[in-house]
This record gives C-alpha cells, structure tokens and sequence, in this order.
C-alpha cells in the first residue's frame, strides 16, 4: 500500500482529524470515495481476521484493584500451577483495552510471566467498542491521575502472591508512552520497554533506574523524532538502553490485527528480544 496512505491513517489515529476530514483525505490519494472504501479495513484493526492467542497452561480472569477515583479494570494472565513470578504490566494504544492487548497480556503470561492489562479507559466505565470512541476518550483522560492508576498497577502486582516483587513493563503507542513515564516514576521498575512511543523530557531522565528497550519502527518519522534527544539524556545519565530501529517497518508493526501495518519479521524479533530482557532483570 502506498505509504502517504499509512502516514495519513497513522496521522489520522493520533491526532484530532475527524473521521469525515480523514476519508476525505484518503479518497483524494486513492483518487475516488469508493475506493477510499474499500482501502478503509485494510487500515483498521481486524480482531476476527487474527487468530486469538491460547495456551492451555494460561489462565485469564477480568480483575479490579484501587485506583485513585475508583476500581481499574484490567486482564490479570498468569501461568497455570506457577508461583513467584516475575511481574510485567501490559500497556495499551490509545484506543484502550482491545482484544490485541488482551492477546499480548496473555503471551507475556505464556513467557512465564504474571501479566496485567490494565484498561486506562476505566473512569470512563472501560474501554468502548468503537475504536474513535475510544481515541476521544483517551485525550479526556487526566494525565496525573492516569499515571498513578498505573503506578498504582505496579504496586499490586508486586503484592501479588503469585509475584516475586519484581515489575517490568511493555506499552505500545500510546502506552509505549507511558511505559517511558513509569520508567520516570517507579524507581522500583526493574525494566520498561516501549514499542513506538513517545519518549520522556531529558531532564527526567535522570530519575530512571530501570533498564530500558525501545522499538521503533524505520517508516514512524513522527515518533522517530524525539530518538536523538532520548538516546542522548540516556547515555548521559548512565542509564542501561537498548535501542532498536526495525528497516522499512511501520508505527504498530507488532499488531497483527493491523494488515498494512503488522511485520511479521520485525515483531518476532522485537518480541523474542523483550522477553530475553524480561527473563534477565525480572526472573
């Protein structure tokens, strides 16, 4: 697919372009309304379209705990008969708590992990089935109040009693994001990994005790443009970082509920090296 298209999809996902300026968009590069339309789901997220993860050794359950106004919903996943497990907290985009995330809380379970998803979108009664929804919603969220619901996410998984008290976290887009600013807030986390999100302030970089990775996609200019500045508070803070920048692959290239955007290649091996850190610092 050409490119402008992705970059206007992507523009279009991060952004407050309205749904009817977007096709408008989209049907001047595709050249008619018509095949703006038959473009359109090769762009969305097709949760039918992607096998659902199972693994019989994994066991779900939709969980609660305290957040600051009130319960946050999340999937709690964990391995079947295992106890004193490392802790990873699954961060999602900026549509919320989808099938995906729910998917990848589950593969991280499956590492031999015990994982949380937290949906972010809880003060507003979870996640809603429409996507645009809940991007609108996301950009109503307040900001301190959210970080500590996921501050507050760490720190029951450390109490868990299937946990051995260390926490790493995984986000991705938007809550590639966060998983930066928790790396900022929780000198407790022993390591945060962000797929294609945005990155902290340099002069908050100095407060990270974690070790961190970070993916990006070669194609995602937007959020490509803050890695200079990232990469240089790192190194000057002593910080331990890896970083990885995939050739020719696009912002989302882990979610393969995303045709256009999905690589295969690139997320088997930006997966196999989260899971290689998670196994180092968290057991």
């Amino acid at each position: 697919m050409d490119q402008k298209i992705i970059t206007l999809y992507d523009s279009y996902t991060h952004s407050q372009l309205s749904r009817k300026e977007f096709m408008k968009k989209l049907a001047i590069l595709t050249g008619s309304t018509a095949l703006a339309l038959t473009v359109l789901p090769l762009l969305e997220n097709n949760y039918v379209a992607a096998a659902p993860f199972n693994n019989e050794n994994v066991m779900s359950e939709n969980i609660t705990y305290p957040g600051v106004d009130g319960d946050m919903k999340a999937v709690l996943a964990q391995p079947k008969g295992k106890n004193k497990l490392g802790s990873v907290l699954v961060i999602h985009e900026n549509r919320g708590l989808n099938p995906h995330i729910i998917d990848v809380t589950k593969r991280v379970a499956a590492e031999g992990f015990l994982a949380l998803g937290v949906d972010a979108l809880s003060p507003f009664g979870g996640t809603p089935t429409d996507e645009d929804k809940g991007r609108e919603l996301i950009g109503k969220l307040d900001a301190e109040k959210n970080l500590q619901n996921y501050l507050k996410g760490l720190e029951f998984l450390r109490d868990h009693k299937n946990s051995n008290g260390k926490t790493a976290c995984i986000g991705f887009c938007w809550g590639g994001g966060m998983a930066n600013k928790l790396a900022v807030n929780d000198s407790k986390l022993q390591a945060a990994v962000a797929y294609y999100g945005a990155q902290p302030k340099a002069e908050d970089v100095s407060k990270i005790k974690a070790s961190i990775m970070l993916h990006y996609g070669g194609l995602d200019e937007r959020i490509n443009a803050g890695i200079p500045a990232y990469e240089a508070a790192l190194k000057q803070n002593n910080v331990e970082y890896k970083i990885f920048i995939y050739d020719d692959v696009n912002h989302a290239f882990n979610n393969n509920t995303s045709p256009t955007r999905y690589n295969e290649a690139a997320a088997k091996l930006a997966w196999q090296r989260t899971i290689d850190l998670f196994k180092a610092k968290i057991g």
